[in-house]
């Protein structure tokens, strides 16, 4: 059984390309050969700059002979029809079998296919795969037809065997495979020949190319971590810039220079983000002090000065990458500490669009600055501090070191906002308010950072909303799924109670007065209202209370108008005697209803990650106070471990029965069984035991309820397993007797009314 080495040997790869294209190259070549019926062992592939490797062990010297039947018409067909099966089947007439069939006589074709070298697969698949690679972006060079990412230079396709190495008949746009590859490009640039994957590896060691990037990657942290060691610092830890550094070098050497004094005093993560993207240096820091001090390049080659030259030519670059750093921090810092302050950067935003629809940045920034005063409250922040640090946590945006480094935008503003004379609240909210921007980054625990993250990102959700800018399939323009989990994250890991609601509804007012002067959004705008229709709340926002959401913002008197599909809301605070602009909202039906389940999907999601089932999610969803988060996460959580137990997911069976026979009672009576059961029409001690065990529950989970603790509520509910499985096992419900039959469908009315006080049930699956 042979093995199969093939090399695609070209111009430099660049290293964002390398590890997919690796895969790609042994997933095409092996199904290829798999489809064509070549079976093999193991297989693996490798890329450096310069080549993509795949070496294929234990593969089947030929593909087998195969007997295909394939079915035809009936014997009777037409002439025409049994011609045209032939042609496809490559047969005379006298070839075909005729077999009785229940459905006639049938004409069957037994077609030989005889085996073929392994050479002359693995020559069409490579062709194939060669032509047909999915490089992101490819090139075409000379006269030639062929696209490859870079020039190709050669194709090495050997199958090496027992009996010595055979080169497969190949060639592609002038390209002819041969058994030779090249050694590195400045240090072993001659022709390396070669019989088999061992022989290659080994060879190109010796001729200082590290074939495995794992390899190289391991070579470069261990050389730099080690160097820094001897020198009392250590390397910032950074995975993407070991990868791509890796697939940069064939033959990786270390090297570690000095940073100039005059930046050792500009904040290490501008060191670390300038060297990182100009460079591609790794940092060095010292443990001690925080400080970058030094930095470790990653050479291509060993030189005879043990690489002086190199370093002092990146230093001397790396100088003057730094000198631009360095103006522009020191320019920052002089407007920070100006008499206006962080305010001129604020000022600058208004020339700046965050959304045609939405107005500019500093637009945004003012209506941040007022829904943070609002949350405050919720999130224990004061509330003058956290306008505050809304007001600047975006002014960064305007400095020059964050037009120069986007990434680091809210980090800048935290420092600029110390030098300013800002308080720490303040400096952390503006690095704080942007996080969490993926799953695993920590969400603000600061109550001042809370504020403003959750303005941020409710301001972002509503305002989308609002102009109808939503998530569709997998396009996310405005990254507003994120911005959810960012909400869901921050509300349940600081266990922050509230309705969101409520917040979405600030925001509306507060925006109301940003956008009346002009209704680019389209749910503002002014109105002749006069309507006292407050019968309209449970058509209109079935989700939740906007009575008691309206009283908590302390508006005295709300008008609404109906029109369509579009409902005007007016407000009146008579303490402030200040009218609210209106606010209309446009398919008000759906408009809130429709951003809340969007924020139940993203839930879910998060959820899910933590093991609690989506119809456990749905039962509780269903439930009143489904827009605070933190409460249907504790509910979802306790009702999920509660139906791990058996006694709780044998409950949900047990109130399925009661659900259905109740159920199917009501509807063929045509009456609601919600009256109240007496014990003293009770015929059975499991009957009677069953009305002491729901006293008993009902006694412990109406309290539990609402002190919002659900694992007494929901244990008090497992409780009932026994005796509800008792009831059924001992007792028919539909009686003879008419009375005893009402009793007991209204006990079972009892057991569906306190279940359904802790969960929506009839969402369970199973």
């Amino acid at each position: 059984m042979p093995d199969l080495l093939i090399e695609l040997f070209s111009e430099e790869i660049p290293a964002r390309m390398q590890a997919r294209a690796a895969d790609d190259l042994k997933k095409l070549v092996t199904n290829g050969l798999v489809d064509a019926g070549l079976t093999y062992a193991s297989a693996a592939a490798f890329s450096t700059p310069r080549r993509l490797t795949l070496t294929v062990e234990g593969m089947l010297d030929a593909s087998p002979s195969l007997v295909e039947e394939r079915k035809g018409p009936k014997a009777d067909a037409p002439e025409k029809a049994i011609e045209g099966f032939l042609r496809g089947a490559g047969l005379t007439r006298d070839q075909l079998e005729e077999r009785d069939t229940p459905k006639g006589k049938i004409l069957f074709a037994m077609i030989n296919k005889p085996g073929r070298p392994a050479a002359e697969i693995v020559a069409e698949v490579l062709e194939t795969t060669i032509r047909n690679f999915p490089w992101p972006k490819s090139m075409r060079w000379g006269s030639g037809s062929l696209r490859w990412v870079r020039p190709l230079h050669s194709i090495l396709c050997i199958l090496s065997a027992e009996d010595g190495a055979q080169t497969v008949p190949l060639t592609i746009d002038g390209i002819t495979a041969g058994d030779t590859t090249r050694g590195h490009r400045f240090l072993a640039p001659d022709t390396i020949t070669v019989s088999s994957f061992d022989d290659y590896s080994a060879k190109l060691k010796r001729a200082f190319v590290v074939l495995d990037p794992a390899e190289r990657r391991d070579t470069i942290w261990n050389d730099a971590t080690n160097m820094a060691f001897a020198n009392g610092l250590e390397v910032v830890e950074d995975a993407g810039l070991l990868a791509e550094v890796a697939g940069l070098v064939e033959y990786p050497v270390v090297l570690m220079g000095q940073i100039g004094d005059d930046f050792l005093g500009l904040p290490p993560e501008v060191l670390q983000t300038s060297m990182k993207e100009h460079q591609k240096f790794f940092s060095v820091r010292n443990p001690k002090t925080g400080r970058i001090e030094r930095f470790v390049t990653v050479a291509n080659r060993t030189t005879a000065d043990d690489g002086a030259t190199i370093l002092a030519g990146n230093e001397k670059v790396l100088s003057a990458r730094l000198s631009d750093a360095k103006f522009f921090w020191e320019n920052d810092l002089r407007i920070a500490q100006s008499e206006a302050g962080m305010q001129t950067w604020v000022d600058r935003l208004s020339n700046v669009t965050f959304h045609n629809k939405l107005g500019t940045q500093a637009e945004l920034i003012s209506r941040m600055e007022a829904l943070a005063g609002e949350l405050a409250p919720m999130v224990g922040a004061d509330a003058e501090e956290a306008r505050a640090a809304a007001r600047f946590a975006k002014a960064d945006l305007s400095s020059e070191m964050v037009y120069e480094f986007p990434e680091l935008q809210g980090l800048m503003g935290s420092y600029y906002a110390k030098a300013a004379g800002k308080s720490d609240a303040i400096a952390a909210a503006a690095q704080d308010h942007y996080a969490p921007l993926g799953p695993s980054d920590d969400v603000p625990t600061a109550p001042v950072s809370i504020a403003v993250a959750l303005a941020e990102k409710i301001d972002k959700l509503t305002g989308f909303w609002a102009i109808d800018e939503k998530p569709t399939g997998s396009k996310d323009p405005f990254a507003l799924r994120r911005a959810a989990l960012g909400v869901i994250r921050i509300l349940v890991e600081n266990d922050i109670g509230g309705s969101v609601c409520n917040a979405v509804a600030a925001w509306q007012s507060l925006a109301a007065k940003t956008f009346q002067a002009n209704d680019r959004v389209g749910i503002f705008a002014e109105g002749d209202l006069n309507a006292n229709d407050f019968s309209m709340i449970a058509e209109i926002m079935p989700t939740y209370d906007m009575d008691e959401m309206l009283r908590s913002l302390d508006f005295d008197l709300v008008a609404f108008s109906h029109v369509g599909e579009v409902t005007t809301i007016s407000a009146l605070n008579r303490a402030e005697t200040t009218v609210y602009p209106p606010i209309v909202l446009r398919n008000s039906k759906y408009y809130l209803v429709d951003l809340l389940s969007f924020l139940h999907d993203r839930l879910k999601v998060y959820l899910k990650d933590q093991g609690v089932r989506h119809d456990i999610i749905d039962a509780c969803i269903a439930m009143p106070q489904n827009d605070d988060l933190t409460l249907l996460v504790k509910r979802a959580k306790a009702l999920s471990e509660t139906l791990k137990t058996d006694d709780g997911e044998n409950l949900i069976q047990g109130f399925k029965r009661a659900n259905n026979i109740l159920s199917q009672a009501e509807d063929a009576d045509g009456v609601e069984y919600s009256f109240g059961a007496d014990i003293k029409f009770a015929e059975t001690e499991k009957e009677r035991a069953l009305f002491a065990a729901l006293d008993t529950a009902e006694a412990q989970i109406k309290p539990a309820m609402e002190a919002q603790d659900f694992g007494t509520a929901m244990s008090a509910m497992a409780s009932l397993r026994g005796p509800i499985d008792a009831f059924f096992d001992a007792v028919q419900v539909n009686a003879d007797n008419a009375t005893v039959r009402r009793n007991r469908l209204n006990l079972l009315s009892r057991i569906r009314t306190i279940c359904s006080s802790v969960a929506d049930l009839t969402k369970i699956d199973g």
